[in-house]
């Protein structure tokens, strides 16, 4: 299967999602995952209509900005506070806050550029001990914490069920996290982004009230 293939299977399925939900067409953007992809194969991707592409890794990052005009950049791994300084001027949105000392290095940078970043709280909705996020019940704490940080477009989250998860538990994930995003939203926070899903459960994720998918694989195949 060809990219272009591929992202037309994934619109369908999405449009399908979309109508199973009763949900509005085009109320969710692909975010395609081109870490380990070759700019070749992100070009093609562009070419086909996708605008946004979600990066894990801070050189990778810094390798591709400059071969690729017109494109939106998405930082979705885990993002070390002594790399901020190398991506902050490229990156459109962080989908991977969970930590103050994130946040300062964020806002310090940011101040210098006069710049406004959109982020997204990654939530820990599995518990994992060994993954990023804030725990489900701490949310609303860091939430308040980021408001006074008026270099932060805080508006949503994010989240990535354990990996060895069945299709209900990753289902019950993602509902779980839509649950805290609406309460977040009734609570008065800026809430208009949830970015669920990967290649292999966005459809459920869609189901759930995802809006940003995160789809490498997917489009792009198995990574060499």
């Amino acid at each position: 299967m060809s990219i272009k293939e591929n992202i037309d299977i994934i619109r369908k399925n999405i449009d399908a999602a979309l109508v199973s939900s009763s949900r509005d067409k085009n109320s969710v953007e692909v975010i395609a995952v081109s870490k380990r992809v070759h700019v070749e194969s992100i070009r093609i991707a562009h070419n086909c209509g996708i605008q946004s592409f979600g990066e894990n890794y801070v050189q990778e990052l810094r390798e591709k900005v400059n071969q690729i005009d017109d494109v939106s950049w998405h930082f979705i791994g885990q993002l070390q506070s002594n790399k901020v300084k190398y991506i902050i001027r490229e990156i459109y949105m962080l989908h991977s806050l969970d930590r103050l000392s994130l946040t300062k290095e964020l806002d310090k940078h940011l101040r210098q550029l006069d710049k406004k970043l959109k982020v997204l709280v990654q939530v820990n909705i599995s518990h994992e001990p060994q993954k990023g996020g804030v725990l489900p019940s701490d949310v609303e704490r860091f939430l308040n914490e980021l408001m006074q940080f008026d270099t932060l477009d805080v508006c949503g989250l994010m989240c990535m069920p354990a990996v060895d998860n069945t299709t209900l538990e990753t289902v019950r994930d993602f509902a779980a996290t839509k649950d805290i995003y609406d309460t977040m939203k009734s609570a008065g926070f800026n809430m208009r982004y949830l970015s669920m899903g990967m290649s292999n459960d966005y459809i459920d994720a869609i189901k759930q009230g995802a809006n940003l998918v995160r789809v490498g694989s997917a489009i792009f195949g198995m990574r060499t």
